[in-house]
Parts: structure tokens; C-alpha cells; sequence
């Protein structure tokens, strides 16, 4: 009898350590080796309660990890864990970033959306790529990373909606501001993940300076890899985890959902912001 593995069982893998990033954020280590690219994401499977989608926010030749915000029931599970618990994991999925062609990687990130970008930012400098992160929160107390961000030798500029620290202001006013000043000799590409009123402006400022651009999407996932189209989005009606969730600028653009509204599990509209 021929015996079928099935690849999209979940593996249960043992979290090896926990760092706290920032105020309500927390990584998830794990000794695997993944053989992710920089964008992807895997699923998170707590056994008896729940599977949710997370980015990879850190990979080397024998780890990688995730980092999660305490944001609603399952992350606040999450968070309760304990280095030595185990957990599964699927994938990883999705299409990441392509940044191999670039040699100005601009990184503009929002808060707990810095998760994927600290990966490709880490992966850029290793190709000996010139690296620009723009690290943006509402205060200081959210900022993640900043010890490796400074520790990977990038281009690190911090701003807070607050003045707590850095810059007072909004990333993408500073993301404007660079691309202004920038003297287009060199290959640049702009790399976003946030918030998504953020992204819609990211969108707006690239198209206007005919600069490219890549960013990661969320939008409600179940299966992860193609199969429900609970996360396709209008009008293209392409799917998040598995076209995305990293696409291009004009895709992004041709998204009319974008920064407008998002759909529940049920399938229901409700607008960008709303908690229901």
C-alpha cells in the first residue's frame, strides 16, 4: 500500500524562546529551517482554540520565527505561551517580496507591520543591498526591533505620531520627503506594510512619483493556500494568500477595497477601522 503525505498537515514544533519587542508585542522562536522568502507567512495552530496567519519575521539557516500583537483572543493565547510548549505550523505560503534588483531597498513600515519587513531587511544586507527603514508607531512604547534594526547596520529612521522619540509625524510624510530628495540615479523600490490607511497612502505617493513599489496585504485567511477564496479581494478578485500577500503597486492600486472597507469571516463588509 503506497502511503500520501499530506503536505498541509500542521507540523508541531517546540517554541524555543520568547522576546518581548514591544508594548504588547511579542517573537516566537522556533529550531526549524523554514526555507522561507521574506513576505511569506505560515500558519499558527493552537490546538482547541484556533489557526491564524502570521508573517515570518526572522529566518537564518536553522530558525525562524514569528512575531504577534496582542490584539483579540488568539494572540492574547498566544501570548501565554511558554518557551518549551508546542504549537503547529503549516506552510510557508504566499508570494513574498522581490527585492534582488534593487539596490536602494526603502522599507516603510507601521508599527507591528514591520514583522515582514525586518526579514527582508535582514535578507537585503546580506546581497549588500543599500537598506532604508522607516519605522513609524502613534508612540515610542510601539516601536518593535530597534535593537536589531540597529544592530543590522540599516538606515534606521524612527517616527511617532506623538514625538515620543524620532521624528513627530507620520512615515509616510517621511517616505514623501525622501523620494522628493531622491536623485533617481540607482535602482530604488519602496517595500510597505501597516496599517492600511498607510499602504493607500504609500500607493498614492508612488504612483505620483513614478517610483515602484511592493506591499503586503492582510485580509482574513483560513486555508492559507488557495483553496476557500475567503481572502480574495474586490475588484480583481485575486487571492491574498496566495497572490499576495506582497503585490506590486499597480495591483495594489486596482484593489477599490483598499483602505476602504475589509470582510469579516462571514463574508460581511465592514468599513477600514470598524472593530465589528
Amino acid at each position: 500500500m503506497r502511503l500520501v503525505y499530506n503536505t498541509e498537515l500542521p507540523l508541531m514544533l517546540r517554541i524555543e524562546r520568547i522576546a518581548d519587542e514591544a508594548e504588547d508585542i511579542k517573537t516566537l522562536v522556533f529550531m526549524h529551517r523554514l526555507n522561507s522568502r521574506p513576505g511569506q507567512f505560515i500558519m499558527l495552530w493552537l490546538p482547541r482554540i484556533d489557526e491564524k496567519p502570521f508573517a515570518v519575521s526572522y529566518q537564518d539557516t536553522d530558525k525562524f520565527a514569528i512575531t504577534v500583537k496582542s490584539v483579540g483572543e488568539f494572540s492574547e493565547a498566544v501570548h501565554r505561551l511558554k518557551p518549551g510548549d508546542r504549537v503547529g505550523i503549516r506552510g510557508p505560503y504566499g508570494k513574498g517580496f522581490e527585492f534582488e534588483l534593487y539596490q536602494h531597498v526603502l522599507i516603510v513600515a507601521g508599527g507591528y507591520g514591520a514583522a515582514p519587513l525586518s526579514f527582508l531587511a535582514n535578507q537585503a544586507m546580506l546581497q549588500g543591498k543599500r537598506v532604508t527603514f522607516i519605522l513609524g508607531a502613534k508612540k515610542a512604547s510601539h516601536l518593535p526591533y530597534l535593537n536589531r534594526l540597529s544592530q543590522a547596520h540599516v538606515k534606521l529612521i524612527t517616527v511617532t505620531e506623538d514625538g515620543s522619540t524620532g521624528i513627530r509625524g507620520l512615515a509616510t510624510e517621511v517616505l514623501a520627503r525622501i523620494l522628493h530628495n531622491h536623485d533617481r540615479t540607482g535602482s530604488l523600490s519602496v517595500y510597505a506594510c501597516g496599517p492600511e490607511a498607510m499602504l493607500k497612502a504609500v500607493v498614492d505617493i508612488c504612483r505620483n512619483l513614478h517610483v515602484a513599489a511592493q506591499l503586503s496585504l492582510e485580509r482574513y485567511i483560513k486555508c492559507g493556500f488557495g483553496i476557500c477564496g475567503q481572502c480574495c479581494v474586490d475588484e480583481l478578485g485575486i487571492r491574498i494568500c496566495k497572490e499576495g500577500p506582497v503585490v506590486d503597486l499597480e495591483t495594489a492600486a486596482s484593489i477599490t477595497e483598499l483602505g476602504v472597507y475589509k470582510r469579516t469571516p462571514s463574508g460581511r463588509r465592514i468599513a477600514m477601522g470598524d472593530k465589528k
